[in-house]
């Protein structure tokens, strides 16, 4: 009996030393996937953008009165705006670029309202995230996004 626990023993020891190896094939294949998904769902919010885009466009050319509303449109520009820099996001994951996202979609938010409670609160956000791209965000990294934008 005491034969057979040790080579039980050694086969759980190996099958421990082997778990390792099969975890990080595993979790490699699942990186993978999301990141297709993640490109996948970019490539469908370009194609989205570019059609709302190519609407905005036959709206003011073709349709008489269009924008009724300069409001309705400043929406309309800048929601397709926020998508594009959301793309942006999904494609680069950065700390910067997800700060940019969020600046975006305040300052959006701040030009849409009219509130000033919005208003207010809108630039404190702002100022944080400024801040928070400043004081947290590491210099190498920023630079790093830079070298690889030009």
């Amino acid at each position: 009996m005491s034969k057979k626990k040790e080579i039980i023993s050694e086969k759980i020891d190996q099958k421990m030393a082997e778990s390792p190896a099969h975890d990080r094939r595993v979790s490699h294949i699942f990186r993978r996937i999301l990141h297709l998904l993640e490109m996948s769902i970019a490539a469908l919010t370009i194609i989205v953008l570019v059609l709302a885009l190519c609407v905005e466009v036959y709206n003011i050319f073709i349709v008489s009165g269009y924008p009724a509303d300069f409001e309705e449109f400043l929406h309309s520009i800048l929601t397709i705006v926020v998508g594009l820099e959301f793309v942006r996001m999904l494609i680069d994951m950065t700390p910067g670029n997800t700060i940019e996202v969020l600046i975006m979609a305040t300052a959006r938010q701040i030009i849409i309202s009219h509130s000033n409670a919005t208003l207010l609160i809108g630039v404190v956000c702002i100022a944080g995230l400024f801040a928070t791209r400043r004081f947290l965000i590491r210099r190498s990294e920023l630079e790093k996004e830079l070298v690889e934008m030009e």
